[in-house]
């Protein structure tokens, strides 16, 4: 029987507009090193992960930087695909560029490139839970914040029962076949799915949630630059 092999496939070719920046919120820096980096440094040195695939813009001119400063045990696992118009689209790529080190049943695990606070332990935590799963699942946390439905004019409609209610974050994990598989016909369908578990969940595919930590958040203001130092510091 062969063993079943875990890959990280980290999307970074997006533009980050919201940070208000002249270039990408993956490459900013927290406490001396990119986001970039504490993502792949953190994630990258686990046993469990056995490849990297980075997706990045085709016109990239920040990454050589990154790259030479990471260890030598990342950069050994480590390679690159190019980036497409949207997350799902470079999510395909990835996948595609794969296909060369991936069997069918083998997990991949698609993190943002921003959330660096991501902790070993909850990642840890999901690979288990997802091992017998036929498809796979993600980390999420159960909302916990009252919600309201709005109007279009901004007043509340209804407040809405958050009792099964989770808000979904990465890494989302999931088999290879199954993946590739639903990618392929959200894009045959024209529909630009947000995350990899709305993928494979439009199958009929049973996704799997574990709950993780509240600190995995994903950067897109200025101010979660701070924040993430904070956490970072805390959690190292």
């Amino acid at each position: 029987m062969v063993a079943v092999r875990h890959h990280l496939l980290l999307p970074a070719a997006g533009s980050g507009r919201r940070m208000g920046h002249e270039f990408p919120k993956q490459y900013l820096e927290i406490a001396g090193r990119t986001v970039l980096q504490h993502t792949l440094e953190r994630l990258g040195a686990l046993e469990r992960i056995d490849s990297i695939m980075l997706v990045l813009s085709v016109d990239d001119p920040w990454w050589s930087t990154v790259e030479s400063r990471l260890s030598a045990p990342v950069r050994a696992k480590l390679r690159c695909a190019a980036g497409g118009a949207e997350r799902c689209d470079s999510v395909f790529n990835g996948l595609q560029a794969l296909k060369a080190v991936a069997q069918p049943d083998d997990f991949v695990l698609v993190h943002d490139s921003v959330r660096p606070c991501v902790r070993i332990a909850d990642v840890l935590r999901l690979l288990e839970a997802v091992a017998h799963e036929p498809a796979g699942g993600l980390l999420a946390t159960p909302v916990r914040d009252t919600l309201k439905l709005a109007t279009a004019d901004a007043h509340v409609e209804r407040t809405v029962d958050r009792t099964m209610l989770w808000s979904a974050a990465t890494p989302q994990v999931f088999r290879y076949r199954i993946l590739h598989e639903a990618l392929v016909k959200m894009a045959a369908v024209g529909r630009k799915v947000t995350d990899e578990a709305e993928a494979v969940e439009a199958l009929g595919h049973p996704v799997r949630l574990v709950q993780g930590s509240a600190d995995n958040i994903k950067l897109t203001y200025a101010d979660d630059l701070q924040l993430a130092e904070l956490i970072l510091g805390a959690n190292d």
